[in-house]
């Protein structure tokens, strides 16, 4: 069941996108799905990760989620009372091939063809991400991403979706923020599998990649009309002071965070000042010859998650700011454990990030700087708040509607000033499962009671549609 507030005041729009502008909103597998057990899906590592003690804040699970599963139809028509033109969604990989490998389990990718089919009978554009973190527990059993076989076994589940999937399914992306799976998974522990193996979470990082690459391989022998793109988490890095230490800081953080990723996907190479950093944890001889231009497959666009900016400091002993982990972990920095995040004085969601519009038009005005120039989607940009449910069933988040205006206007600026930006995802749709976080963050322009599983449109979500309906914001705020 779905219910609305009231929708706001139309304003007429003064800040105009072009016709075709991309209006999205975004979700993951297994932060929406639940049914962790249904129709044959096999274990995943966040299975696993969730059921071992202190894990999760609250000793939350998403075996339930926000039942997407079994509602995906009431979801869609939600989407499509949005105004949505895109949903961008991930397929659970352990519920299409439950070991990770072999035939595809067809009840499970039946599923998705139901989703997408219900998503094209309402026109919305449905853009899939084939990894969003959910590794088959079988796989990490074989020894997870820093194992190379890894990589192959992915290539071989890309294609198998992309079989079945491709002639209804145009936009595809591979690996979503690789960066989180590698160090956030193997080095710092806080995310599945939560181990905190520094040397493993290099390794697992060039696998990502490789992984990314073999995959566009494969579909690009199927169906050659298939938009395909990698999909990066960046970040505008600022030193805290002017000082060399925190120069170097910043550099160091740039290098594993954005220029390990975008360098291999865009340019056919590691940067070598980052190679360095890393050398002092582990040789570099896992990359095979041939490895990078494998990774640097040519391809059709490139998706961008964007959330805030780090301001960093390299004086030993800085603070963890405040958008640490949330529960005990080791640091996700290999090479760089002795830099420190501060707070650089900006407003803050509730998960402690920084909100930094700005930080997004210096990280689209650099890949149109120092890349080669392809097609740019926002792929993820939103906030979390602690929502509060009125007496009268509403539920007002102005500070969302704010967050998502400000970046916008950014994402507006970009396109008035030549760079490539052809759509917006809002993360995300709905509240759901926030990983190590559990149910107690709320991301959703959507609000799920997850006792009922009513869905209720957040006044951020009725102003998301009227910016939809009429293509574009009010005119420059006053």
């Amino acid at each position: 069941m779905t219910t609305q507030g009231t929708r706001p005041a139309t304003q007429t729009p003064g800040l105009m996108f072009p016709t075709g502008f991309v209006w999205g909103a975004a979700t993951s597998a297994y932060q929406v799905e639940g049914s962790i057990s249904a129709d044959g899906r096999g274990t995943s590592i966040w299975d696993t990760f969730c059921r071992q003690d202190g894990r999760i804040v609250g000793g939350d699970n998403a075996e339930v989620s926000i039942d997407h599963y079994n509602r995906y139809a009431e979801d869609v028509r939600l989407m499509a009372d949005l105004g949505l033109t895109a949903y961008r969604f991930s397929v659970s990989w352990p519920r299409i091939q439950p070991d990770g490998s072999g035939a595809y389990n067809a009840k499970g990718l039946d599923f998705y063809k139901r989703l997408v089919d219900e998503l094209l009978s309402y026109g919305i554009d449905p853009w899939l991400t084939l990894y969003h973190w959910d590794l088959p527990q079988a796989l990490e059993d074989a020894g997870g991403w820093p194992v190379r076989d890894t990589s192959k076994r992915f290539a071989d589940f890309a294609a198998t979706v992309h079989a079945e999937l491709g002639d209804r399914v145009r936009n595809w992306s591979t690996v979503n923020e690789p960066w989180c799976s590698a160090f956030v998974g193997y080095a710092s522990g806080e995310h599945a599998p939560g181990r905190r193996e520094p040397a493993a979470a290099i390794r697992a990082a060039h696998h990502l990649n490789l992984a990314h690459g073999l995959a566009v391989q494969a579909m690009r022998a199927q169906h050659a009309d298939s938009r395909i793109g990698g999909c990066v988490n960046l970040y505008a890095i600022t030193p805290a002071t002017g000082s060399e230490e925190d120069a170097d800081a910043a550099r160091r953080i740039d290098g594993l965070q954005n220029r390990f990723f975008l360098d291999a996907l865009l340019k056919g190479a590691y940067p070598e000042d980052v190679l360095k950093d890393l050398g002092a944890v582990t040789d570099p001889g896992f990359i095979a010859d041939g490895d990078l231009g494998v990774i640097a497959a040519p391809l059709d666009m490139l998706l961008i998650n964007y959330y805030s900016r780090f301001t960093v400091s390299g004086v030993p002993g800085g603070a963890r700011s405040a958008a640490a982990a949330p529960t005990d972990s080791g640091s996700p920095w290999v090479g760089s454990e002795h830099v420190g995040f501060v707070n650089g004085g900006r407003p803050v969601t509730a998960m402690g990030w920084e909100i930094d519009g700005a930080g997004l038009r210096e990280v689209l005005d650099r890949l149109v700087a120092e890349y080669p120039r392809l097609p740019l989607y926002i792929s993820e940009n939103g906030a979390a708040f602690d929502d509060v449910v009125a007496g009268d069933g509403t539920i007002h988040d102005p500070e969302r509607a704010a967050y998502i205006d400000a970046h916008l206007r950014v994402c507006h600026e970009a396109v008035e000033a030549g760079i490539p930006l052809n759509g917006y995802f809002a993360w995300s749709l709905m509240d759901n499962f926030e990983w190590a976080w559990g149910y107690g963050k709320r991301f959703g322009l959507v609000y799920v009671d997850y006792e009922t599983q009513i869905r209720t449109m957040k006044s951020s979500a009725l102003w998301y549609a009227d910016v939809i309906r009429h293509g574009g914001l009010p005119g420059p705020a006053e």
